[in-house]
């Protein structure tokens, strides 16, 4: 765990892709303590004419934004763990994909362990097996 989907306003760029995977994948690990094996990221790129905040489309604002969803087993961070990896995705995403729109959201969803899995087994199934 976790899956992270990632929106990014503008045209596709492989580029800002790859770092994106990359730096996500590291702040997941480093903030959220989770592995980096398990760590699942897609990353789709939405046209600045097609992403609107306020009213206006980014391409009238000039700017860029984003969109982050992580999945997360309930109860495995802490309410500073996850306060602290909003900050460090915003920063990071500013630097990488600026001039950021501040609208640019991070939700950090707690899935329930019993609803929420990989491979065809729960997390509580995991948690189970491991004995803990």
């Amino acid at each position: 765990m976790p899956h992270i989907a990632l929106l990014l306003s503008g045209p596709a760029d492989p580029l800002l892709t790859r770092r994106a995977v990359d730096t996500l994948a590291a702040l997941t690990q480093a903030t959220l303590g989770k592995q980096p094996q398990v760590i699942a990221v897609t990353v789709q790129y939405i046209p600045d004419d097609a992403w609107f905040v306020g009213g206006q489309s980014l391409a009238t604002l000039g700017l860029h934004a984003f969109n982050l969803e992580i999945s997360v087993t309930d109860e495995t961070n802490t309410k500073a763990e996850k306060a602290r990896f909003l900050r460090e995705v915003h920063a990071a995403m500013a630097q990488m994909h600026g001039p950021l729109h501040e609208v640019s959201y991070v939700h950090v969803v707690d899935a329930r362990a019993a609803a929420y899995g990989y491979g065809g087994k729960t997390q509580e199934h995991r948690h189970q097996q491991a004995g803990v």
